[in-house]
């Protein structure tokens, strides 16, 4: 997996101040995206040994809330089996941080799973149980609101993904 950027310091993706990382590789292209440039599965750097030791190392910070992922797309199939070891690694080291994931696609939150059932793979549901927080939905322009809070348009939702995934229903973090 590549990433396309890290913002380390980072107030606009979830609550507090957050290591956000941007992996790369996104199939939903919707229009206007703010980050078109990491479609690309290419684009960017390796999310190797380093870079995730860097994150689990500033994660340490006091100030630090926790950890945003963001894309291009963090649950493309081929980014999830990157991510979950890591995710898991996060949540092992720092069980106070919150993690955060922004993602295009759609939580069904009866079965744990993404809507689009193709891209379930075996790392779904695992990485999935690891994140507090899911901002889920495709963001469509025509439904774009500037005063809603993390995310951008009004089909979105903020999940509390933890109690969604323990009662069976949407639980919405915000609404």
């Amino acid at each position: 997996m590549n990433y396309a950027t890290i913002k380390w310091t980072d107030i606009a993706n979830g609550e507090g101040v957050r290591i956000s990382l941007f992996v790369s590789g996104c199939t939903h292209r919707c229009k206007n995206c703010f980050n078109e440039v990491a479609w690309d599965f290419s684009y960017g750097e390796p999310f190797d040994k380093k870079v995730q030791d860097k994150i689990l190392e500033e994660l340490s910070s006091g100030y630090i809330a926790g950890l945003s992922l963001l894309g291009g797309e963090p649950l493309e199939p081929q980014n999830q089996e990157a991510l979950y070891p890591f995710v898991k690694k996060v949540k092992e080291r720092y069980p106070d941080k919150t993690v955060w994931c922004y993602t295009g696609f759609t939580f069904d939150e009866r079965t744990g799973k993404l809507k689009e059932e193709k891209k379930n793979t075996r790392f779904t549901q695992k990485l999935l149980s690891l994140c507090d927080v899911l901002v889920d939905g495709a963001y469509i322009e025509e439904l774009k609101d500037v005063r809603l809070k993390f995310r951008g348009s009004s089909n979105q939702r903020v999940i509390n993904l933890k109690k969604s995934l323990e009662k069976g229903e949407c639980v919405l973090y915000l609404d």
